[in-house]
């Protein structure tokens, strides 16, 4: 019999074995990185240089680097910390995006997942005062990557900020934070094979961060408390493994396309999403009509293969996916869909053992595949 799978790399990535080693040998020893000891100059180092490799990550400076427990609290400090009242989202953003504040004011999506430049545009000539827009680089349901360089030109002529969320992105394409001219970008270490509990906001240029959280001076005043030490360092070892290791990603990809491939042969009504436009190459959000989201998950977890029904991030709930109903599709073949994200661990038997269980799962409601070979 086969061992698990996992793939949901999108929930969280296994942790690289150089991150785990890093934290474990530093959590041997005490330390505070605030401290002016020996001790204390020690932990000081292992922030600079994983401050340094989040940076260069995104081709940003190290200076910039502001870390925080995630990605959850680096939205947040991006949208309420960035002195704008008005933030235009678009409408596929993660909830900790779309739920920051009182201000956020929705934007839609196409058919295919991308924000609507038309009516970003009319949205920002309306504003009767500056905004910020965030506009993830690309989504973490579907994989569908987004214009940002467009969103920032447009924002441009408006005297808008731009922010990102790139934490799916990271990792799995090449993020030029410079290039696309975002004024913030949010990361998260575990999205990267780093552990749990530590993200990033990154600036983009010397933009005022008012902190939310206060009490100590730490990260120049921007985000007050004792530094997570074992963390940040295992997040700059996994930023630079992430780096070092981006060109895996393309056969990743490729196993992705097959799979798609044999699913549309075995299942000819499946609707894939978002496979119109670029998309991360790990990552596959589709539907097989009539066979509910939950039940697929469960299925394929008894078969020991680890997906999910969208973002991991909703308390366990397996909820039609607002990203989904945001892109026109009916709340009845949202309420079938399934994420798949690759990692680069995956292998072909991996999408064997997918598609024969989706398949043995599509007969027994009544219907009848075709050959899954």
């Amino acid at each position: 019999m086969n061992g698990p799978a996992y793939l949901d790399h999108n929930a969280s990535s296994p942790m690289w074995p150089e991150v785990a080693t890093t934290m474990m040998d530093l959590m041997r020893h005490p330390g505070n990185a605030s401290s002016v000891h020996g001790f204390g100059r020690k932990y000081r180092q292992y922030v600079e240089d994983a401050r340094e490799e989040v940076a260069a990550l995104v081709g940003a400076s190290a200076g910039r680097v502001i870390f925080t427990s995630g990605g959850t609290e680096a939205n947040n400090l991006a949208l309420n910390g960035c002195g704008r009242s008005i933030v235009l989202a678009s409408s596929i953003e993660h909830d900790s995006v779309l739920h920051a504040g009182e201000g956020i004011r929705s934007l839609p999506v196409g058919s295919d997942g991308v924000i609507d430049q038309i009516r970003l545009e009319a949205a920002l000539t309306e504003a009767a005062e500056p905004v910020v827009i965030s506009v993830m680089l690309a989504n973490n349901e579907t994989g569908v990557v987004q214009p940002v360089a467009d969103v920032v030109a447009c924002a441009a002529e408006h005297g808008a900020i731009v922010h990102t969320d790139a934490v799916q992105a990271a990792g799995r394409i090449v993020v030029d934070a410079v290039g696309l001219g975002v004024d913030m970008v949010t990361l998260s270490a575990h999205k990267i094979g780093g552990p749990q509990g530590v993200g990033a906001l990154i600036l983009g240029r010397d933009l005022p961060i008012s902190a939310r959280i206060r009490g100590g001076g730490q990260e120049r005043g921007r985000r007050a408390g004792t530094e997570n030490m074992a963390g940040i360092a295992g997040f700059g070892v996994a930023a630079r493994l992430a780096r070092e290791n981006i060109e895996n990603m393309k056969p990743v990809g490729q196993l992705r396309d097959e799979m798609e491939k044999r699913l549309r042969k075995a299942i000819p009504d499946v609707a894939v999403f978002g496979d119109k436009v670029e998309r991360l190459p790990n990552t596959s959000c589709f539907a097989i009509p009539g066979l509910r989201s939950e039940t697929q998950v469960m299925a394929l977890d008894l078969a020991g293969l680890a997906v999910s029904a969208g973002s991991a991030c909703s308390s366990g709930k397996v909820t039609p996916s607002h990203v989904l109903r945001a892109m026109g599709v009916s709340e009845t073949l949202a309420g079938c869909a399934i994420r798949v994200s690759f990692g680069q661990d995956n292998r072909l038997d991996d999408i064997e053992r997918l598609v024969a269980e989706l398949v043995a799962l599509y007969r027994r409601v009544g219907k009848r595949p075709a050959d899954a070979a």
